[in-house]
């Protein structure tokens, strides 16, 4: 890639390889990067940990070649579109990383989300890094045999008009919210759950169409609220298993659209069925996406262009990839290298 295509703006499409944490399951590895326009797919290497788990990635939305992932070792960082990375200095705990944001109002503020519900925040743009004091109780309950105990931040999410106020989505643990910038936290999944499946949460939104608006998504599918998560309602979605409910692992608010709101996911954790979901009313009401493409897992992985929101891409955990150019109306097939398998995240920057 010419150094005169990345000052133009070129978009580059990374996918993680990772798996779960639990002991006996099988763990993936590896980061690829694909530049918008191209079909082939690169493996980065250069400065990343051995076998890299890559379970999130985060683009700077201001800086271009910016990029940030989460591996088993902590943060790393690039600043050439990965080509080269170097090891973030977080004085962490040695857990895996799940989640990076920056924060919309600020992306000088950063956030990694860890194993065992551990956040760290960053002030300037990752250069110094503490950890903030999670301290909330988590519900008592399980995901089945053999399940994870280990509660994983799988989303952070943070107000465009506030700083101060975030939320977490804890796998398993359910949704946690701050309203200090990080120093105090607190439990947000009271009442919501009879079984296990609601507080098995996969992400977490805050709309910015319609403020106060918080949109949660897990294992049991999708939850609103109107009122910053006192309270908490079922978003009807088509039901995809046995449960009539769906499984939903990634939602993203289109750059610039706010009304727009995709969610991916499928029939269960590990299915032959995978699914994308729509809301152009800013997460009231939602409809199935006719894509044209068959996915032969649950989708994992869900990215738009930041500079050029109607270029989005999405992934399904077996490593099939598509893209879009005109807001998902039509797709295009973009499938990772042969053995490329257990997609665990995605971003496009």
């Amino acid at each position: 890639m010419t150094n005169q295509e990345t000052s133009n703006g070129k978009c580059f499409v990374y996918v993680g390889l990772a798996g779960e944490t639990a002991p006996g399951r099988v763990i993936a590895s590896g980061l690829y990067r694909m530049a918008e326009g191209d079909d082939g797919w690169e493996l980065l290497t250069n400065g990343l940990p051995d076998s890299p788990a890559i379970r999130a990635i985060a683009t700077h939305p201001g800086r271009s070649g910016a990029v940030f992932v989460g591996t088993q070792d902590g943060p790393y960082r690039s600043e050439d579109h990965g080509d080269h990375w170097e090891k973030v200095n977080v004085p962490d705990h040695g857990l895996p990383v799940w989640s990076l944001l920056f924060h919309p109002r600020d992306p000088n503020v950063m956030f990694a989300g860890y194993e065992s519900s551990e956040i760290y925040r960053s002030d300037d743009g990752g250069e110094r890094w503490q950890q903030l004091p999670v301290s909330v109780r988590f519900p008592e309950v399980t995901v089945g045999p053999g399940a994870n105990l280990a509660r994983r931040v799988l989303q952070i999410a943070g107000v465009a008009s506030n700083t101060d106020e975030l939320y977490g989505a804890i796998e398993v643990g359910g949704i946690i919210r701050s309203r200090d910038g990080g120093e105090h936290w607190e439990q947000l999944s009271h009442g919501q759950y009879v079984n296990d499946d609601p507080v098995d949460m996969h992400g977490v939104l805050t709309s910015s169409f319609r403020p106060g608006n918080v949109l949660s998504i897990g294992r049991a599918g999708m939850f609103r609220s109107a009122d910053g998560g006192d309270h908490w309602a079922r978003v009807q979605l088509d039901p995809l298993n046995e449960k009539g409910q769906t499984y939903c692992r990634q939602i993203r608010e289109v750059p610039g659209d706010p009304r727009t709101i995709w969610v991916a996911g499928g029939a269960n954790f590990m299915s032959d069925l995978g699914a994308l979901f729509r809301s152009q009313d800013g997460g009231v009401t939602w409809d199935r996406v006719e894509t044209g493409f068959q996915s032969n897992s649950t989708l994992f992985g869900l990215a738009f262009n930041e500079r050029r929101p109607s270029a989005m891409f999405c992934a399904s955990s077996n490593g099939q990839v598509w893209g879009s150019g005109d807001g998902g109306e039509t797709w295009s097939d973009h499938p990772l290298p042969e053995g490329a398998r257990q997609v665990y995240s995605m971003a496009c920057g």
